[in-house]
């Protein structure tokens, strides 16, 4: 390993601030739903609006984003967008304080967050792309699904305390909090980033719109990627509160049984994010892909047989740690596959309509599974997640693609 596999100064900097904002998103998981029930006294209807109408409009307003995010400094849309995100979050104690606190304003902010998310993501992909070498992307996405996962393991249970302590509103402050420090650790890496120039024209047109998809739609190894990743996290999303109502309701579990069926399965994504460059090294990026693709679509239908006490608590977690470590080891290759095959101008527009696609997707599948689990009972619905997520592998790209036929730039870090 090449000097232990140290990314420089600057990755350091970018990946402690991934870091900072994850944490903040999870010790905040679930507050918006709780302080539109607790505080503003909302109906089942409203707060599922939150979570589908919420990330579906958001994808909306992202979807011109890509394109302005292609011809912009990546490292300041990354600032802009952690500010966004600061500020949007602040709204909600400023206005709980000062007693006006409404569900409009709760799902505006929802969108206004879920826009964010997608933006900083696209820049995030693209800056990175510019950050290190390609021998070195693998690497680094791993270690962003290895933090990824561990606040998964640590931010809800703190966050709950906080909850029972504090209220859900304290949670939001942290969660906003976060993104401010984020903020400041990108703005600390320093280095100078070169402008990119539109070969075309300076004005962004209608057409650019959907660059993002017809880059995606037109390779012949990212369209099948592309359709899997949206089908899959969309059924796997789609189920997660029927779990809950099923769990919760028939099932008798306790909440902290609920919450300790989906957290402690989390460790699997550490060692599935730990064991992707190895297994890569020693089997070739594409065999993993497809094999961790297709080993992680074979878990969910498990769930469809989950029954009352222990035996179901422990069917549970080993169905969730069999998925979670195959999606720890998929995730990071899938990420650098779709960095390599995305020609430097247009990483983006690509990362933006791709990631637009997928919360456009979950949010349309939770809502048609919603109806879905009232007509057909939760677990027949959960079952029939199952077994279309078992066809899920037959998107995966079946052949290794050919290298990009694009020069390279020189990497904007200088090695530590």
């Amino acid at each position: 390993m090449r000097n232990g596999h140290r990314l420089g100064r600057r990755f350091g900097w970018l990946w402690g601030a991934y870091g900072t904002s994850a944490l903040g998103t999870w010790l905040a998981f679930g507050a918006f739903p709780l302080i539109a029930i607790q505080v503003l006294h909302a109906g089942p209807a409203e707060v599922a609006a939150l979570s589908s109408v919420g990330a579906a409009v958001g994808a909306a307003v992202a979807v011109p984003l890509g394109p302005w995010v292609e011809f912009r400094r990546k490292r300041q849309v990354l600032i802009a967008m952690d500010l966004v995100r600061f500020a949007a979050l602040l709204t909600i104690p400023t206005a709980f304080a000062l007693g006006v606190l409404t569900f409009v304003q709760l799902l505006l902010v929802s969108v206004v967050v879920a826009a964010a998310d997608i933006t900083f993501r696209a820049a995030s992909g693209a800056y990175l792309k510019t950050l290190l070498p390609a021998e070195d992307l693998l690497v680094a996405n791993a270690r962003f699904e290895s933090t990824a996962w561990t606040t998964t393991i640590i931010g809800p249970p703190l966050g709950g305390a906080a909850i029972g302590f504090l209220g859900p509103v304290a949670t939001v402050v942290a969660d906003a909090v976060s993104y401010l420090l984020s903020a400041l650790g990108i703005r600390a890496m320093g280095g100078h980033e070169p402008r990119p120039e539109r070969q075309e024209a300076a004005r962004m047109r209608a057409g650019d719109l959907l660059d993002g998809w017809r880059y995606i739609l037109a390779d012949a190894t990212l369209r099948p990627l592309f359709f899997n990743t949206a089908l899959f996290n969309g059924l796997v999303m789609a189920t997660q509160p029927l779990m809950a109502v099923l769990m919760l309701g028939p099932l008798g579990f306790a909440p902290w049984q609920y919450g300790l069926a989906f957290a402690v399965p989390s460790i699997g994504g550490l060692l599935g994010a730990r064991l992707a460059r190895p297994l890569v090294t020693r089997f070739g990026q594409h065999q993993v892909l497809v094999a961790a693709g297709a080993l992680r679509a074979i878990w969910p239908i498990g769930l469809a047989f989950l029954g009352p006490g222990t035996g179901g608590l422990l069917l549970v977690m080993g169905v969730e740690l069999g998925l979670i470590f195959c999606c720890g080891i998929f995730n990071p290759v899938y990420a650098t596959y779709r960095l390599e095959r995305t020609a430097n101008d247009r990483v983006a527009r690509t990362l933006s309509a791709w990631a637009v696609t997928t919360k456009a997707t979950t949010a349309l599948l939770t809502a048609a599974w919603g109806v879905l689990g009232g007509l057909l009972g939760p677990r027949t619905a959960i079952g029939l997640a199952g077994v279309l997520l078992l066809a899920t592998p037959l998107l995966l790209p079946r052949r290794a693609a050919a290298p990009l036929a694009e020069p390279e730039p020189e990497p904007a870090s200088s090695r530590a």
